[in-house]
């Protein structure tokens, strides 16, 4: 039995304390995890523009918090009431919850969970209305019930997935949203078609492994749009045929498009997160059957603008959460597929650092070196 079991554990955690500002690593209190609960000890996380949408204001979130959603690590403890989690389970933790008994859940539809779809993640409350952190006897808030900037956060046990205890926790982390996200909207959302002709918008993570996505579903071509060179060049080895930079056209990509692909294309994917390429890749459908899969985060407050006769000619919009993946059931397959080399992760991974160079490695997202 774990010596910490029912105790508070101290330890450290990169703390967001205000938008527009560095996180500070700080020593916080994590508490026992309560009835329904899980304590993980984090071992490995990754960072995601999720969370730098927060740090740079761009979506709103309860202050101060702990970020950080996409990660695996071990079970501490848990909860009353738990009884498919025990101490010592390798797990990998889940933004997008799997209660298995809502409408959704039990509809074989849709990938969404109808606790995320109802739950007010900005109050950054577990489900309880009630925080597990605590600096110095001030609350600090949870960041989609997982807050892996931590090294031992508390999360419902609907938002854990048990794993192969042989998988590298250091690469199969990134499963926890990016590139199930990506490769997931390719292949289950869409779903692409053998033969068909497809653009990603974005060639940074999501991108990329929609690509992988695209190039598994059989996609004769497949285009990848971006306005960073070397973005274009690396995306080759996960299945581009060709690679676009807008900038090197005066008219708008969307006529180039068109004009490349005798008439459209017959799916686009926007994995960059504004309402211009979301319009940009609708607009490049072909008509009749184009189909548009949303997958980037646009700021609080955006809308896509779409002329409605466009629609009436049959193109069509969709959008999905974690690429419409069933966390229980799939994502342990997913962790095996790439323990035998069926899909990539290790070419998704440009550094490791320790936590309290969190900050450093925000850098070189945003300077497009990740």
């Amino acid at each position: 039995m774990s010596e910490t079991k029912g105790k508070v554990i101290q330890c450290k955690a990169a703390v967001c304390w205000e938008a527009r500002k560095p996180l500070t690593i700080e020593t916080v209190e994590v508490a026992p995890p309560r009835g329904g609960e899980v304590r993980v000890r984090i071992a490995y996380t990754g960072i995601c523009h999720s969370d730098a949408h927060i740090l740079n204001g761009c979506i709103s979130a309860k202050l101060p918090v702990i970020l950080g959603h996409e990660a695996a690590g071990i079970v501490e403890s848990v909860g009353d009431g738990v009884t498919n989690f025990e101490e010592g389970d390798h797990v990998m933790l889940m933004f997008l919850p799997e209660c298995n008994q809502c409408r959704c859940c039990t509809s074989g539809k849709t990938g969404c969970c109808e606790v995320f779809m109802d739950k007010n993640y900005a109050n950054g409350l577990l489900m309880d209305g009630t925080s597990r952190f605590t600096i110095k006897g001030k609350t600090l808030y949870h960041f989609f019930d997982t807050s892996t900037f931590s090294q031992y956060t508390v999360v419902p046990a609907i938002s854990l997935v048990k794993i192969n205890p042989a998988a590298p926790m250091e690469k199969v982390c990134i499963l926890s949203c990016g590139i199930a996200t990506g490769y997931g909207t390719a292949v289950n959302t869409a779903p692409v078609t053998p033969g068909s002709v497809c653009a990603v918008w974005g060639c940074g993570c999501i991108g990329l492994a929609c690509i992988m996505g695209c190039k598994a579903a059989g996609a004769a071509r497949i285009i990848g749009i971006d306005i960073n060179p070397e973005k274009i060049e690396n995306a080759k080895k996960f299945g581009i045929t060709e690679g676009i930079n807008p900038l090197d056209y005066e008219k708008p990509i969307n006529e180039v498009l068109k004009e490349m692909t005798n008439g459209g294309l017959d799916f686009t994917f926007e994995c960059v997160g504004t309402t211009k390429t979301m319009e940009q890749a609708f607009m490049s459908l072909h008509k009749g059957w184009g189909k548009l899969c949303v997958v980037g985060l646009a700021p609080d407050g955006d809308t896509i603008k779409v002329p409605p006769f466009e629609l009436l000619y049959g193109r069509s919009i969709t959008g999905a959460l974690y690429g419409d993946f069933r966390r229980s059931k799939q994502v342990p397959d997913l962790v095996n597929m790439y323990m035998r080399g069926e899909i990539m992760l290790d070419e998704f991974i440009t550094h490791t650092m320790p936590l309290d160079r969190i900050n450093e490695a925000f850098d070189l997202m945003r300077d497009g070196k990740r």
